[in-house]
């Protein structure tokens, strides 16, 4: 699979605070890819960098495998690293038909990129009538008008209200299933879970993790189960290879799984052990209780 951007120990410093601590990773292809992190982690920083915006005080980065250098890798990436920034006065056509003029990019695609993100209808109206749902849309669809291989986004779903994030996120996984590669960078939890297939975590500059959502750590949720025999119940599962952390209940135990099991098979193993279970529930741990389990080992 080809690799669109490669990390290497990339650091950056500004005096005596480490903005980003040497990180490394890829970027693959086809997937969609969040940074992940409270604000002051390090996130757009580390896309500043990668655009060439902001200057790393060591490590290095590649485009395309080293293919193609800098400023021609850059025309082949969408970015929104900022707030949108288009004439008050001016129609959503008008701006985009600037923004082709400065870029060099052909007026074609204005239009189709205004449907994709579903603002098709409002493409004559004056930028000074948009909501900030809009107009970040709008931005989006600035980036999208060279048909970039990759796009990266500095948390595109910020300030907005519930309808808003519900349309950046679909119009993101709309972009994604066409094939363009994706990088966002967010600090919320349910967005990155929604929309991601990979995640690269950041807290205080260094990196903790890099790799599928699904498998942020080894932990593949929790069963919480009960029989009335409880002590033979805690006997059993504690010699299961699935089994990891046992927690005592007043309603039962609380079974973290470190290999994957489906409730059949413990039901059916229980049962040859002559406990009949009174309660069996498979919990899938969150991306939230993952990224506070990181984040409190490390």
């Amino acid at each position: 699979m080809e690799t669109i951007l490669e990390i290497n120990q990339l650091h950056k410093t500004y005096g005596a605070l480490t903005a980003v601590d040497h990180i490394s990773f890829k970027i693959k292809k086809g997937h969609v890819y969040g940074i992940l992190g409270p604000n002051g982690s390090g996130k757009s920083t580390t896309l500043g960098m990668v655009l060439n915006v902001v200057n790393p005080t060591s490590g290095e980065y590649k485009w395309f495998e080293g293919s193609t250098s800098n400023h021609d890798a850059l025309k082949r990436i969408g970015a929104i690293i900022e707030r949108p920034n288009f004439y008050p006065s001016m129609s959503a056509i008008q701006n985009l038909e600037l923004v082709c003029k400065i870029k060099n990019i052909d007026k074609s695609k204005i239009e189709e990129k205004l449907a994709v993100v579903d603002l098709l209808n409002r493409s004559h109206s004056k930028f000074s009538t948009y909501s900030l749902g809009m107009k970040q849309r709008l931005a989006i669809a600035s980036a999208l008008l060279n048909d970039p291989e990759i796009l990266i986004l500095d948390e595109p779903t910020n300030g907005l209200d519930p309808q808003g994030i519900r349309q950046i996120r679909d119009i993101i996984q709309k972009i994604a299933s066409n094939g363009t590669t994706i990088l966002l960078a967010s600090h919320l939890l349910d967005e990155v879970e929604k929309v991601c297939t990979d995640v690269i975590v950041l807290r205080l500059g260094k990196m903790l993790y890099a790799g599928p959502v699904d498998e942020m750590n080894r932990n593949h949720g929790s069963i919480f189960i009960d029989a009335s025999d409880r002590k033979a119940l805690h006997s059993f599962i504690e010699n299961k290879p699935y089994a990891g952390t046992i927690t005592t209940h007043d309603n039962g135990l609380e079974v973290k799984l470190y290999e994957p099991v489906d409730n059949a098979q413990i039901n059916k193993d229980a049962f040859e052990s002559g406990i009949i279970l009174s309660k069996l529930v498979h919990r899938k741990q969150s991306l939230e209780d993952q990224f506070i389990e990181l984040t409190n080992k490390n």
